[in-house]
């Protein structure tokens, strides 16, 4: 199959039990469920649990799965060390984030993947403690994973909303199909070279604006932006002048996005329980009504949906996490994916090795120029 973008647009790189992406009908489908079905209802541990299945040698059910991971969260805490916080602070969080990560071992393949899993929820509330000055918060391990993120960040115990809200988000983003950081961590799994260098991989790679870097944008449009009133006008010359309305269109989708709605109900449901600003809501459904009133108008020719990043940013904006940490806190919930594609490529046994097309001088005309 041709490939003469570089982009591997419909290249068939894997097969995979563990999702279905469906562009033209908007649909995403986790190992049989639909991301509607799910995402409203299921703790992280479910997601993991599900993702893992079939991967792992004597998996323990999610209440188990739980427990494991509270473990895997005490022991990557106890990883941090004493100048840790002088000198990741003044990192990008999402690379202090992989710094940490980088100290992880490889070993045993369920608790190396536990430890992984656990990991970012812990280092990305200890880098963001860290930039605020104060110090990072050991874990609580008979608590659910998002529960203990929210606890460790603020210091204090998350509402049940609150806790419902990031299940939901790091539910729907655990898996996505063969996207770049998936794909990053499906062929440095290839190699052998172990689950946390397929893990770093992933992490590299969803650290480009891309692909992971997106959500905060969508918050410096609405600052921009500033009342509903204003949303026609800011947008409609923000497209003139070219620019790209971040939150808005996505290479797969050719219809909305549907975790952009599972994101939508999850924020709903917070904002009933006073865990959203009113008027940020307000503004974020007139900014996102006259934008894809905008792009039909504008690009007649082209898909231009709600995509994933714009409810993200809105939700984790009301969770209390900094814009700047957004890329963690997708890597929190994405890591999950990573490990589950990681384990079924090495149950494959095939290393990734695509063929090239060189498009560079012959020989001959190399030497002819080095003459001249």
């Amino acid at each position: 199959m041709k490939d003469e973008d570089g982009g591997l647009e419909g290249v068939v790189a894997a097969h995979t039990v563990l999702s279905e992406v469906d562009g033209a009908a908007g649909r995403l489908v986790i190992r049989g469920h639909e991301l509607g079905e799910i995402a409203q209802r299921w703790h992280y541990e479910d997601a993991v649990a599900l993702l893992f299945e079939g991967f792992f040698e004597k998996l323990p059910d999610a209440a188990a799965l739980r427990s494991g991971l509270g473990r895997a969260r005490r022991e990557a805490f106890e990883r941090l060390q004493a100048n840790d916080d002088a000198m990741l602070r003044k990192l990008p969080p999402i690379e202090a984030v992989r710094a940490l990560m980088a100290r992880l071992p490889d070993g045993d393949e369920l608790a190396t993947a536990l430890r992984l899993v656990a990991a970012p929820a812990v280092y990305t509330a200890a880098v963001m403690r860290w930039r605020l000055g104060v110090q990072a918060l050991a874990p609580d391990d008979t608590l659910p994973q998002a529960a203990d993120m929210l606890r460790m960040l603020h210091g204090r115990a998350p509402t049940g909303a609150q806790v419902a809200a990031l299940d939901t988000y790091l539910v729907t983003v655990c898996d996505h199909g063969l996207n770049a950081s998936t794909f990053a961590a499906r062929v440095v799994a290839s190699t052998g070279a172990g689950l946390a260098s397929a893990v770093l991989a992933g992490i590299s790679a969803l650290k480009g604006p891309l692909h992971g870097g997106a959500p905060g944008p969508v918050l410096d449009a609405l600052d921009a932006i500033g009342t509903p009133a204003n949303a026609r006008a800011w947008l409609e010359e923000a497209v003139a002048g070219g620019q790209r309305l971040m939150g808005f269109g996505h290479r797969i989708y050719r219809v909305r996005d549907p975790r952009a709605d599972a994101l939508k109900g999850a924020l709903r449901r917070l904002s009933a329980d006073g865990g959203v600003n009113a008027a940020r809501f307000e503004l974020a459904e007139a900014a996102e009504k006259a934008a894809l009133a905008i792009l039909r108008e504008k690009k007649p020719d082209r898909a231009l949906e709600t995509n994933v990043e714009f409810y993200t940013a809105l939700l984790l904006e009301a969770l209390g996490f900094g814009r700047e940490s957004f890329t963690c806190v997708f890597a929190a919930g994405r890591v999950s994916g990573w490990i589950a594609h990681a384990r079924e490529q090495v149950k494959k046994g095939r290393l990734i090795r695509p063929q090239s097309v060189y498009v560079g001088p012959a020989p001959e005309e190399a030497e002819a120029a080095l003459a001249h």
